[in-house]
């Protein structure tokens, strides 16, 4: 098992083809994820430990402002032009929603965690006034 942190034997991964697919930002090649959103204490194969990665509440607001939002806004639309009854919504509306708003929460977190790994993202710290500034 290789578990060098060093770049020369880690080249660096796109964010985009290795989170969204939810494999490891490191190596590229273990899983990240345990279930569908829990994230693994480390890689599998590279043994990159997780503990780094904190995407908060990241994934579903980008869910809820580009998929939500226009999925509840056609429902809005279907409801006002055609006044139909609650059965088209169960069918049409509620399929779509949950479509819309539940398939991408993985690939953006994953892509939220290799990003952070990628551009080495840190918790805002304050400084101590006493030590000067490095």
């Amino acid at each position: 098992m290789k578990t060098a942190t060093n770049s020369e034997e880690w080249p660096p991964l796109s964010p985009l083809r290795t989170g969204v697919r939810g494999l490891c930002p490191r190596c590229g090649k273990g899983g990240m994820f345990l279930g569908f959103l829990k994230l693994r204490p480390r890689c599998e194969v590279c043994g990159l430990d997780y503990s780094f990665a904190d995407p908060a509440d990241g994934p579903a607001f980008f869910v809820m402002m580009f998929f939500c939002v226009p999925a509840v806004g056609f429902a809005l639309w279907l409801e006002l032009a055609y006044e139909p009854p609650a059965w088209v919504h169960l069918v049409t509306t509620l399929p779509l929603i949950l479509l819309t708003c539940i398939p991408p929460l993985r690939p953006l977190k994953g892509w939220l965690v290799a990003t952070q790994f990628f551009y080495k993202a840190e918790e805002g710290r304050l400084a101590n006034p006493k030590q000067p500034i490095v």
